[in-house]
């Protein structure tokens, strides 16, 4: 084990010992010395009924400012999702054949064509992977859509989850076409303006298509917007983001993620922590936005996009200072 990672367990460890007596101000210095001793991680922000309790910057930019939320931008894409099926644009069962059949190559496998807005947003296609190992080769092509659609079929549509930022990218032109407008306009004019957060121009495809699935900035402070929003079955002061119904399908467990065992449901990872429900978007490095319904909180937490962070590596460092850490001193404030 690297020796970074060795002080840095340690100090958690340390850290989860000292005992809460001398208040919440000192547990919540407990919690901020644990998440400081992570060299990867940038800001920390906990939030309980919308009063924030913990906002710091450690490393990197401040909290208001757009940063790369890396695979977050997953768990986005499905919000615009569920935002044109609440204006009657689509339905979960809307095909590929019925929104972009001009996008759809020719020699693809005719169950291409037959793919559902919710094998998508579920990571149940069954086309191969263009995660991981494959997503070099995959941005490298010409047409992003077409390289994604033409991928063999590993496991039958709706089955086994297959994790793939290509389901994402391929549910973002669905999107954008149902919309007639670009995903930038969609996030921006359906989610970003009720919220009141900024969603800055990301990657686009060489057909000029924005990367559904990665790619995108957020500020922090945007995060935890998104996070209470979610919270609170799509409201956010008053103002209705997204259906109820929308967000309470969203987590519903759909599929399990085989790498890191969690639960999936409409871009959100789902499972339990510390003992209570827990929803969450996950990104590359370490880019999270847990949501705790029973607990009414948020935890957001941005750290380095260029360093991995593995279920069994610095993701499960993160885990455990929302589990040892976070969730117990908040209940204590």
């Amino acid at each position: 084990m690297p020796m970074h990672r060795r002080i840095a367990l340690a100090a958690l460890a340390g850290f989860c010992a000292i005992p809460a007596a001398g208040g919440a101000q000192d547990a919540h210095a407990a919690t901020r010395a644990a998440a400081g001793s992570l060299d990867q991680l940038h800001s920390l922000i906990v939030a309980r009924r919308g009063q924030v309790l913990l906002e710091e910057t450690f490393r990197g930019p401040a909290t208001d400012v757009p940063v790369n939320v890396k695979s977050v931008s997953k768990t986005m894409v499905a919000l615009a999702a569920g935002a044109a099926i609440d204006r009657n644009l689509m339905t979960l069962d809307t095909t590929l054949e019925e929104a972009i059949p001009n996008l759809i190559p020719r020699d693809a496998d005719p169950r291409a064509a037959r793919l559902t807005v919710e094998n998508l947003v579920t990571m149940r296609a069954g086309l191969a992977r263009t995660s991981g190992a494959n997503y070099g080769a995959w941005v490298s092509s010409r047409d992003w859509i077409a390289y994604a659609l033409s991928r063999p079929f590993v496991a039958e549509p709706g089955r086994r989850m297959l994790y793939s930022t290509g389901s994402f990218h391929i549910l973002g032109a669905v999107i954008a076409a149902r919309a007639d407008a670009s995903l930038l306009a969609v996030m921006r004019d359906w989610i970003g303006a009720p919220l009141d957060v900024q969603v800055p121009a990301w990657t686009r495809d060489p057909q000029g298509l924005y990367l559904g699935g990665n790619e995108m900035a957020l500020s922090p402070r945007a995060m935890l917007r998104v996070a209470e929003m979610a919270r609170q079955d799509g409201m956010l002061k008053g103002t209705r983001v997204l259906s109820a119904g929308w967000m309470r399908q969203s987590f519903t467990p759909r599929t399990r993620s085989p790498f890191s065992g969690l639960d999936y449901g409409y871009g959100w990872f789902l499972g339990r922590l510390a003992g209570t429900p827990m929803a969450m978007a996950r990104g590359y490095g370490g880019q999270i936005i847990a949501v705790f319904p029973e607990d009414e909180a948020s935890v957001i937490i941005t750290s380095d996009p260029t360093r991995p962070a593995r279920s069994e590596g610095y993701f499960g460092d993160l885990m455990r200072l929302m589990e040892d850490r976070i969730l117990p001193d908040l209940r204590r404030a």
